[in-house]
């Protein structure tokens, strides 16, 4: 049986999570955050990790590539509570990534965000409480900060239900948290890979729009948000990791010095349904009630009631001098920063190898 919030006297005492005895369960976990969040794991000793997720090639491929006697793989959907209860049997932590998170697929086909983004979730928070996990780490995106399409508007509504499930739980109960972050370089539907297998392959790279704005975020820095929210959260806490920006233009520029692809050709194909000109991370309102954490922002859980009246003849001075945290207004890389940063990561780098660009 998992032990109720052990874990909390462990990081008190040793200034760091202790892992050794503890069985995580990751939903999505086939994804490109679950990967290397099972690596991260196993390289902290970690018991045991599950993996529940519905695509059995991308498990069986998993299952091959670790080979690891302390992996355990759990076919099931997020939105069958059944096989979510299946696999948090004893489970300590969950880190929930499991989503549809493309914008068109979500824009064109919005029940199924719906089922998978909202009720899913719902169904793996009920079940990590009913099962006494210690904690449950929900990973959402900056596309809920007043979205603009499905993919985001779920997402948002993912973060409500955590947080509505939060306000019926104490401090010694399952602590649920959110963590929130924008693009994640070489992740699933990230840019790069494919602007990289365009200039490899010699075609025009396609940009929506050369002066969007896009945070920037190794997957490295989205486990390390992962694991912040983990030692630090209270009940309701949503993360937010501080990082730097740049325009898609400038991004598909360094690509183009790193390959050495002088002659590429862009094509400007025109914004798609429901992407935004920057990202925004944080909204004002939610910035006035932030800790400013250094590298993060702990977002406390809006703790008003239903007794709401007086909000509506109380305005606030300090929301009105602030403005949201977001891409347009966060640190902005140059070409040369961009390119060091892409070099930081080793999908870009086995891209490189052997690679000697086009001859001029």
């Amino acid at each position: 049986m998992a032990l109720k919030n052990t874990r909390r006297t462990e990081v008190a005492a040793g200034g760091e999570y202790m892992l050794t005895d503890k069985v995580v369960l990751i939903t999505g976990g086939t994804g490109s955050f679950g990967k290397t969040m099972v690596h991260h794991l196993l390289d902290k000793g970690c018991q045991e990790v599950r993996i529940l997720s519905r695509d059995e090639e991308k498990q069986d491929a998993m299952r091959t590539d670790l080979n690891s006697t302390n992996i355990k793989f759990y076919i099931g959907d997020i939105r069958d509570r059944a096989s979510v209860d299946d696999a948090m049997q004893g489970v300590d932590m969950v880190f929930h990534a499991a989503a549809l998170k493309q914008v068109p697929s979500c824009e064109f086909f919005p029940m199924q965000a719906v089922q998978t983004n909202i009720v899913g979730s719902h169904n793996v928070l009920l079940s990590a409480v009913e099962h006494k996990v210690a904690s449950v780490v929900c990973l959402s995106t900056d596309k809920a900060v007043m979205p603009v399409n499905a993919m985001g508007m779920s997402k948002a509504m993912m973060e409500k239900v955590a947080q509505s499930v939060s306000r019926n739980l104490g401090e010694t109960d399952t602590i649920v948290s959110c963590v929130r972050y924008g693009n994640v370089m070489c992740s699933r539907g990230s840019v790069i890979p494919l602007f990289i297998k365009q200039i490899k392959a010699g075609k025009p790279i396609t940009i929506t729009n050369p002066k969007m704005t896009r945070f920037l975020m190794p997957l490295r820095e989205a486990v390390n948000l992962v694991e912040f929210a983990f030692i630090n959260a209270r009940q309701g806490d949503l993360f937010v990791k501080k990082a730097p920006a740049s325009t898609v233009a400038d991004l598909a520029e360094a690509l183009i010095q790193l390959f050495n692809a002088n002659d590429q050709i862009i094509n400007i194909i025109g914004t798609r349904h429901g992407e935004k000109l920057f990202e925004t991370l944080a909204s004002t309102e939610e910035l006035v009630r932030s800790e400013d954490m250094g590298d993060y922002y702990r977002v406390s859980m809006d703790a008003r009631d239903l007794n709401y009246g007086k909000f509506f003849t109380e305005g606030d001075i300090e929301e009105s001098e602030m403005e949201d945290y977001h891409s347009h207004n966060t640190y902005r890389l140059s070409i040369d920063e961009i390119k060091e940063l892409l070099l930081s990561l080793p999908e870009v780098r086995e891209e490189l190898d052997g690679w000697v660009g086009q001859v001029s």
